[in-house]
């Protein structure tokens, strides 16, 4: 958490180095200010050294040293903050006066900041990090000794040893006849999946199989953990491999790791071996033990298991394999057995209230067998068992995250040090949260969590920039976040949400207010930097006003309820150092003014259906502005909502969600957003010439349209998209499309699209097919989404010249009939194919090639999915060299 709360001070002190609203007093030591940046930037890069030396770390005592750096943060942060929200304020009052006369022309205000008065406070911080820094980089490097590792992986006990695995038998026949294959070569294959979800039970029980046991002349179970000691590694296969060899003699040389490892390469030589490589977490210490395993070909097995989706790919695609989460069946069938066994009777009500309590642990199985556990040791009547089920938050639930927290904290401790603050902060929404992707990449980006130095992510979908989605996808990746393919979405386990509340609530990251009941810390509120607002409700409630006033240093407000349609007030006249205020959960019938008076804020998302005051572009600080209709009828072609026209004042702006209104014309020379970089929900007269060329390096636009009941006359909203040369993500959705049984001319015709498009998404437009060769040549387009009859017609014919770049093609609620290849070389890099909704659709091609990964087709004509089926026939015995299949999923209500 150190890293996230040295990533807020860095925002701080960049703006004040870097904001042209802001000009340091020359006699007021500004050097001084630059020097703070540059300690904090190196105390970042310290703080990475994590990432390098965790696997032999003292983490008690690194938590510790964290822990301290986060308390001389917050007391500097408490030093500053309000000193320059005086300054901003006081010069506020003063600009004020002179506001009317200024209205019309960009505001010449400079806020002037003197820091002489905190010079002192500075200096004394800088010594205190550079001592931190010291201790923190010598504990890395020189970790304290242990008394105990009370380190311990998650191993999952299913069932007793002789039993066959409640839930994963099929997967575990799968593996078993993975391993038992007649391949000579040597085989790798890995299982990956969250911590709790079966891995080691798994490797276990192949391990102790009989079949696999006859089959192999040594076996070799090695658990690794996120902290080792190559050398013991390597002993501890060569005492598994020749019993009688001396351990202490090994022990001596342990030094000579080349010795060891070649005595390791020499010991398998010849042999038919099955090598469990249990709980591996880094990729590098993965590669350097296959490589001494040789390859006789014998049909030797490695079999690795990790949380860690990079380490799961040390195996061939076809080998790779993730864990599920068990079904709601399975789910029962673990915690029945666990609780009654083969031979106690379950009741009806029982049952009814059991299939509940299975369902809320949500398919993992470490928590099931731990709720189960509990169950066990209490009186089994029905009342019980209905408040476990009609609860999530019942206690059961949380002594059994507490049980697991053991096997989960790991997940978390030894994440890159860039993740660990995003990762808490997913917990600040409610559990089961369906997360959105660029919420939180905004709201973690405003709250300083996102940085330059980590931008590193390289997948071709994460087009321009890592913070956006690559936190998101990294976090995937090592099993601490789950996606949801039917909504779909990203979201947390409840027992990883449980462990999120809990650390953000030790670290001072949020403190969440989910009832009326729910009492503030001990040390009192004051001491909080960002309060979450779990139910709205409470926001109408004197007492919960009190409490918030008192607490006069929080810097975030997160409502995060659910939505509230009526509107509270919010009470902010107290929190002048609040940066991040989300409130897009509930509805305000007018603009809250009081907001105006926050001029540190940096995110504002509210919903709110009239007009924005022209006094916005007081808040100069604002990065982020999201601002959501509620309801809108558009009633004719002159019912248009606009943004005031001091919105070209606000150039620090990033992010702008405008709600379906317009960005104005701009009214002056002057007039430049430099830095909007996302555009999103406004509607076609933002795309006038004279607006598009004052947001030069705009990369996202997503344009919404609702039409007119009377609405006739063409928009010419795509004119003038090739001018923005650095625009990768475009979107063009008309909200309440007129579908016609003929295809008719579109009211937005299509033009030309600048060539650094990657992404494009259209909707509702009913253009023919014969249209799709204005975009079909963008040379980077890798995306492309076609929603609600954005083309209509019988037929597509794709053309092989066609959609060279393209990765991705979602097709959802198009009346297309046939989707058909000119020849097959069309769509040559294609990896991935989506079809939903489309009840007309009764051909597909057959001649995908082979960069193709997956197919998606959901409640579609059956012929589509016969076609569907037939292809993935046809392309896994063309390409089954390749050592993976083509995935196909087919959901269907018929």
């Amino acid at each position: 958490m150190a890293y996230g709360a040295a990533g807020s001070l860095e925002l701080t002190i960049e703006r004040l180095l870097k904001s042209s609203y802001i000009s340091i007093v020359q006699n007021s030591s500004p050097q001084i200010i630059k020097l703070l940046y540059k300690e904090i930037l190196s105390l970042k890069e310290a703080l990475r050294e994590f990432n390098k030396k965790r696997s032999t770390i003292n983490m008690k005592m690194v938590k510790s040293l964290e822990a301290e750096m986060v308390e001389a943060i917050y007391k500097f942060e408490d030093v500053i903050d309000p000193h320059l929200s005086n300054q901003f304020h006081s010069q506020s009052e003063e600009e004020e006066e002179e506001e009317e006369e200024t209205a019309d022309h960009p505001p010449t205000m400079v806020y002037s900041v003197d820091v002489q008065e905190i010079k002192q406070d500075v200096d004394s911080f800088i010594e205190t990090m550079n001592k931190m820094k010291r201790a923190y980089i010598h504990e890395l490097h020189n970790p304290s000794p242990e008394e105990d590792d009370d380190f311990v992986t998650s191993k999952t006990d299913f069932d007793g040893n002789e039993s066959n695995m409640v839930g994963l038998s099929d997967f575990f026949m799968k593996i078993k006849n993975r391993l038992s294959s007649s391949q000579s070569e040597r085989m790798i294959v890995s299982l990956n999946g969250m911590a709790g979800i079966g891995k080691t039970t798994l490797a276990k029980k192949l391990f102790q199989d009989p079949f696999i046991v006859s089959c192999c002349s040594r076996l070799v179970f090695v658990t690794i953990g996120p902290k080792y000691r190559l050398a013991d590694i390597l002993v501890d296969i060569l005492t598994q491999v020749n019993p009688d060899i001396d351990e202490i003699m090994l022990m001596k040389g342990e030094k000579d790791l080349a010795g060891l490892k070649k005595m390791v390469q020499e010991s398998l030589k010849y042999l038919r071996y099955l090598i469990v490589l249990d709980d591996v977490w880094e990729i590098d210490l993965c590669f350097v033990l296959l490589e001494l395993f040789p390859d006789d070909k014998n049909r030797s097995r490695v079999l690795v298991t990790t949380r860690m989706k990079k380490v799961a790919d040390c195996a061939k695609p076809l080998n790779s394999c993730k864990i599920p989460f068990l079904d709601k069946k399975k789910s029962w069938d673990l915690l029945r057995e666990k609780v009654f066994g083969e031979e106690e009777p379950c009741s009806y009500g029982l049952e009814k209230a059991g299939k509940k309590i299975a369902e809320n642990c949500e398919g993992l199985p470490l928590t099931i067998i731990t709720v189960a556990n509990i169950l066990s040791k209490v009186d089994k009547t029905i009342e019980y068992w209905n408040e476990v089920a009609d609860d999530k938050q019942n206690s059961v639930y949380k002594d059994a995250y507490e049980q697991m927290s053991k096997v989960l904290y790991p997940s978390y401790d030894y994440l890159d040090q860039h993740l660990k603050a995003c990762f808490l902060y997913i917990g600040a929404f409610p559990q089961n949260y369906l997360l959105h992707l660029s919420q939180l990449a905004n709201l973690s980006s405003a709250e300083g969590f996102f940085n330059s130095e980590s931008m590193h992510y390289s997948e071709p979908t994460m087009n321009y920039t890592y913070d956006s989605y690559g936190y998101l996808y990294d976090l995937y990746a090592k099993n601490v976040i789950t996606y949801d393919n039917e909504t779909p979405g990203f979201h947390l386990h409840p027992s990883f949400w449980y462990l999120c509340n809990k650390e953000a609530a030790r670290t001072k990251l949020f403190y969440a207010l989910n009832c009326h009941g729910d009492t503030l810390p001990e040390e009192g509120i004051e001491s909080q930097r960002r309060l979450c607002i779990r139910n709205n409700v409470l926001l109408a409630i004197k007492d919960v006003h009190n409490s918030i006033a008192y607490d006069s240093k929080v810097r975030s407000l997160l409502c995060t309820g659910y939505f509230h349609k009526y509107p509270v007030p919010l009470f902010l006249e107290h929190l002048r150092l609040l940066r991040v205020l989300e409130a897009r959960s509930i509805r305000f019938y007018e603009f809250p003014m009081e907001v105006l008076k926050l001029v540190q804020l940096r995110y504002l998302a509210l919903r709110h259906n009239g007009n924005l005051p022209s006094s916005i572009s007081k808040l100069w600080n604002l990065q982020y502005l999201i601002v959501v209709r509620h309801l809108r009828i558009v009633k004719s072609v002159g019912n248009l909502l606009y943004l005031p026209i001091e919105i070209w004042n606000m150039n620090e702006l990033k992010y702008l969600y405008a709600g379906g209104g317009n960005l104005p014309h701009p009214c002056c020379e002057g007039s430049l957003l430099p830095n909007l970089l996302n555009l999103i929900g406004v509607g076609p007269q933002s795309c006038a010439k004279s607006v598009l060329e004052k947001i030069p390096n705009l990369k996202a636009l997503s344009i919404h349209i609702e039409l007119a009941p009377d609405a006739t006359e063409p928009l010419t909203c795509f004119d003038h998209i090739s001018h923005l040369h650095q625009l990768q993500q475009l979107g063009c959705y008309i909200m309440n499309p007129t579908l016609k049984t003929e295809v008719v001319t579109p009211l937005v015709p299509l033009s030309n699209f600048p060539l650094s498009l990657t992404t494009l998404v259209l909707s509702g437009l009913g253009y023919p097919w014969e249209e799709m060769r204005k975009i079909s040549s963008l040379p980077n387009l890798t995306h492309l989404e076609l929603k609600l009859y954005a083309f209509r017609g019988p037929k597509w014919e794709v053309r092989d010249n066609e959609f060279q770049s393209l990765l991705y093609l979602d097709i959802e609620d198009i009346d297309l009939e046939q989707l058909t290849f000119q020849n097959c070389h069309c769509l040559p890099v294609i990896e991935s194919l989506r079809i939903a909704h489309c009840y007309k659709l009764k051909e597909i091609p057959l001649t995908f090639g082979k960069s193709l990964l997956s197919i998606i087709v959901v409640e579609c004509n059956p012929m589509a999915v016969k076609c569907a089926i037939k292809l993935k026939e046809e392309w896994d015995d063309k390409y089954a060299g390749r050592e993976r299949r083509l995935r196909l999923v087919v959901r269907s209500s018929l």
